[in-house]
């Protein structure tokens, strides 16, 4: 590596860099020592300015401008650094220019600190860097708001929030005064545009050369200037007086009694549905932290923090403190950011991202998962899933990113700053829901509902609505139970028997579930029955284009119903089959304009709401499906049925090891199957898995699931029997 250059990860644009730190102004003081030779703790005030320097380049790339303490500051800070004499102190300008010389032909980055500033935190050092580099700036400033009246140049900006001028405390108007964005004394600098700027400078009427003058050049001349700010009003404390040097070591003493989290490395994998592992081995932190750290930096590259994001999180152990550790990191980069008060649904935290057009929406969950994972969902400004290049994107520089190249800074501190505000958008999208339901036709009903929200986070807005709808409603599993009752909080069959139960003991008109973060649905009809939601999409699709009259196809991913190819062109509409993730769902009804996308794990949405499937408003919408035809779920299977005819969907799980991911593949490509079963194949595709389609609409697929380590079967054919034949070839061949 050339000498000067910073290490960095490969994810970080390579800045070439050496620091530069001005002590040789430095008084007299205590007993005619320096105030910058005085003790804080167990350093000296320098040594503690030098540490921050030392993060970024190495001690052959520090220089150190003196004056007549040169003899004490060598002996201190060791002769690895170099050391260049100021003769006179002519101010802080003229200290850099005595740099000029020495750094004759040099092309690269000066950080520039102040040696009475010691108390930059590293993230503060860090995120200047990040910026400076991210940003290609030829000046980048660190900046910061305080509202107490420091003697520190104010920034100006225009109205489109670029930096136009800093003006001195001493030369600032009443109104200059108010302004409390301050230019604290660090900066970051090409090289040739300092040194040239410098031979310009004029002395102030004191005869000195303040830097800040030749910063005004710079900003003066057009080139491109930009600042990071920092929020812990603690770390702009100069030290130039005893009493500066006793609050330092007041706020030195609130920083050591701060609890530090253990923040481990680990590896970050995306799926079908964002990123999900084991809590404390996979899904730590730390890894939380550098994930963010990668989408504040994509943020930042495309000059959208304002923009901000919003984050939510559900009942799963960690989500919360998850939630609040993003917080920190995109506060650490500049980023504003709404943080959810309360554990909500992920449709929700969907519906949120789009009206706040967010830079980022983020949900902290692992959905279905059993609850020892957890997860975090990355959404679109208009609330659609990330698709697989962007989150190959995101993983690849997460997984680069060292624990010292993330930015944060505490959440009390971000939250009094006002960079992180807590958010509450329960009655909106609760107010949205229902304006796409007949709500009306709900209360002429007089349905009398039962749902199993599975100790999720489901109950309070689909209760909400369906008490707004006057529905008799009855909750089991509604308390907060991080453990989901000792089971996975997946709403199938063998899950939802209590409430199977209560439909039929205690007269249900319907029984509904939803999931662990409420993005999916689960019903059982009149008799006890439990419903798939391949038939649930079946019914929801005809009653949305026959009975509510709204036209359009219907998209579904591989592993779902062909009746819904059935039903469509019997409609006269078109079915879009897409890969599994709901991320396809939503980008093909976008550009198809279909009116209705599902998936037969359970999630769904329809055109003109969220680009995300969403268990709260499916369950809405299949009571009124309900109260509209005033026919129960039986019969409607029924009507449907009568159009399209049958096929019967079968599903296998096997564990899978990264052996059987590699071995599967190959075997399927070196022994193509002809048929399957004894039925012929007639078409195959890889597009995701290995789907083989045979007469009828008749179907298998193997797929390895991209949330869980295990091998996915399915089948459907004209009978059960067909089905479950079709399952065990496929079973047979893959561990075969």
């Amino acid at each position: 590596m050339p000498a000067g250059t910073m290490k960095r990860s490969k994810s970080e644009p390579k800045i070439e860099l050496k620091a530069v730190i001005l002590a040789g102004g430095a008084k007299a003081a205590q007993g005619n020592r320096p105030m910058l030779l005085q003790k804080l703790g167990d350093q000296t005030i320098l040594e503690y300015v030098k540490a921050n320097a030392l993060q970024v380049v190495a001690a052959e790339d520090l220089y150190v401008v003196v004056g007549d303490q040169q003899k004490e500051m060598r002996a201190l800070l060791g002769n690895r650094c170099h050391y260049v004499v100021q003769p006179q102190p002519q101010g802080t300008g003229h200290a850099v220019q005595q740099l000029a010389p020495v750094l004759q032909g040099y092309q690269g980055n000066l950080l520039i600190l102040y040696g009475d500033t010691p108390l930059f935190r590293p993230a503060s050092i860090r995120g200047l860097l990040n910026r400076h580099a991210l940003r290609q700036a030829h000046l980048t400033l660190l900046t910061a708001i305080s509202p107490r009246p420091l003697p520190y140049g104010r920034i100006i900006r225009d109205a489109a929030g670029a930096i136009v001028n800093i003006i001195e405390e001493t030369e600032a108007s009443p109104a200059v005064r108010d302004i409390h964005e301050l230019n604290v004394g660090a900066y970051l600098v090409a090289a040739p545009a300092i040194f040239a700027a410098l031979e310009k400078l004029a002395p102030a009427p004191d005869g000195r050369y303040p830097l800040t003058d030749c910063v005004h050049e710079l900003i003066r001349s057009g080139l491109r200037v930009e600042s990071y700010q920092i929020y812990d009003p603690d770390e702009i404390q100069g030290i130039n007086t005893p009493q500066d040097l006793e609050q330092a070591e007041f706020i030195l003493q609130k920083r050591l009694f701060r609890p530090r989290r253990e923040e481990e490395q680990n590896q970050v994998s995306f799926g079908t549905g964002g990123w999900r592992a084991i809590i404390g081995e996979g899904f730590t932190l730390h890894n939380v932290r550098r994930l963010c750290q990668a989408l504040a930096n994509e943020i930042t590259r495309r000059g959208e923090e304002k923009r901000g994001v919003l984050i939510g999180y559900d009942r799963r152990f960690l989500s919360r403190q998850a939630g609040d550790a993003a917080a920190e990191v995109f506060a650490g980069n500049n980023i504003p950011v709404t943080l959810l008060s309360e554990d909500a649904p992920t449709p929700l935290v969907t519906y949120a991202t789009a009206i706040r057009n967010a830079a980022y929406g983020l949900m902290f969950t692992a959905s279905h998962n059993p609850p020892e994972w957890n997860g975090l969902k990355v959404f679109h400004g208009d609330g659609s899933l990330l698709l697989d290049d962007e989150t190959g994107q995101i993983q690849s520089e997460t997984n680069r990113l060292a624990l010292e190249e993330v930015i944060k800074i505490d959440l009390d501190i971000a939250l009094e700053s006002g960079i992180v505000r807590p958010g509450d958008f329960t009655n909106q999208y609760v107010d949205a829901v229902e304006a796409l339901i007949d709500l009306d036709a709900i209360r002429q009903a007089g349905l009398k509902v039962i749902v199993d929200p599975m100790y999720g986070v489901g109950q309070l807005t689909l209760g909400t609505i369906l008490t707004e709808a006057r529905c008799r409603v009855t909750f089991i599993h509604e308390r907060h139970n991080p453990l989901f009752g000792g089971r996975s909080p997946a709403p199938n069959l063998d899950a939802l028997r209590l409430l199977a139960t209560h439909v039929v003991e205690d007269g249900y008109d319907l029984g509904l579930a939803t999931d662990g973060d409420a993005d999916r649905i689960a019903i059982v009809d009149e008799r006890g029955k439990y419903i798939t939601i391949n038939d649930i999409l079946l019914l929801l699709y005809w009653y949305m284009h026959e009975i509510r009259q709204e036209k359009g196809g219907v998209v579904r991913n591989l592993a779902t119903t062909h009746l819904l190819d059935r039903l469509a062109r019997r409609l006269g509409e078109q079915c879009v089959e897409v890969p599994v993730g709901f991320k396809h769902i939503a980008s093909a009804m976008v550009a198809h304009n279909s009116l209705l996308g599902g998936e037969s794990s359970g999630g769904l949405t329809i055109r003109g709401h969220i680009l995300g499937k969403d268990g709260i408003f499916a369950s809405a919408l299949v009571v009124e499906m309900l109260a509209r035809t005033r026919q129960r779920i039986s019969q409607l299977r029924q009507r449907v049925y009568d159009l399209t005819g049958r096929l019967y969907s079968l599903e296998d799980s096997i564990p899978s090891t990264s052996e059987m991911r590699v071995a599967v593949p190959r075997r399927l490509a070196k022994t193509p199957l002809a048929e399957i079963a004894g039925c012929p194949v007639v078409n195959v595709s890889h597009r995701d898995g290995t789907k083989f389609y045979l007469d009828n609409d008749n179907w298998a697929l193997v797929r390895f699931s991209g949330t869980e380590p295990i091998l996915r079967l399915f089948a459907e054919a004209d009978s059960p029997e067909k089905a479950n034949a079709l399952l065990q070839h496929l079973r047979g061949f893959v561990t075969g």
